[in-house]
């Protein structure tokens, strides 16, 4: 029995909503404390958190010696949430790396209001492009963290539901 086999389906589905947690109150510190202005994709790479918590929460809550389908398809789901969202980490992250260019809603001059007062909604305005990575810790952006930490959570989801069986 390799180290692999012994990720049981409760402890997938538990570390996976910690993790999953941690990660998204992070975030939500980082720009309500912080200071830091989320752009577009990085309030986009936050939906496979807001729902990927509860359904490993409840996962982990129902979990039985052997889980049902519906039980092992809300983990299941969850690993596929996070590879996704893992796939559009990459994506913002090679966009700040000026790989490729982002969509048109990520640019700045998108940003500004189209109705009200312009002149104070411009003044007023903290307009944030998906290319630029206010932050690394080394080498990465949110987004790079993002993409690596949704990785590892789709694959530990997936080893869940292969070691229910």
């Amino acid at each position: 029995m390799g180290f692999l086999d012994r990720i049981t389906f409760p402890l997938a589905a538990g570390v996976t909503a910690l993790v999953a947690l941690v990660t998204i109150l992070t975030a939500l510190t980082y720009e309500h404390a912080g200071g830091y202005t989320p752009c577009a994709l990085c309030l986009i790479e936050r939906y496979a958190y807001y729902v990927g918590v509860p359904l490993a929460t409840a996962a982990f809550f129902l979990a039985t010696p052997k889980p049902s389908r519906l039980v092992v398809l809300l983990l299941a789901l969850c690993g596929i949430g996070f590879l996704i969202n893992g796939g559009i980490g990459v994506y913002h992250s090679g966009i700040e790396w000026k790989w490729w260019p982002g969509p048109e809603a990520c640019s700045a001059d998108s940003l500004a209001p189209l109705s009200g007062n312009l002149l104070d909604a411009l003044n007023n305005a903290k307009a944030v492009s998906c290319d630029d990575a206010p932050w690394r810790l080394f080498g990465l952006s949110f987004a790079g963290w993002s993409a690596l930490i949704s990785f590892d959570l789709a694959i530990l989801s997936f080893l869940g539901v292969r070691n229910a069986r």
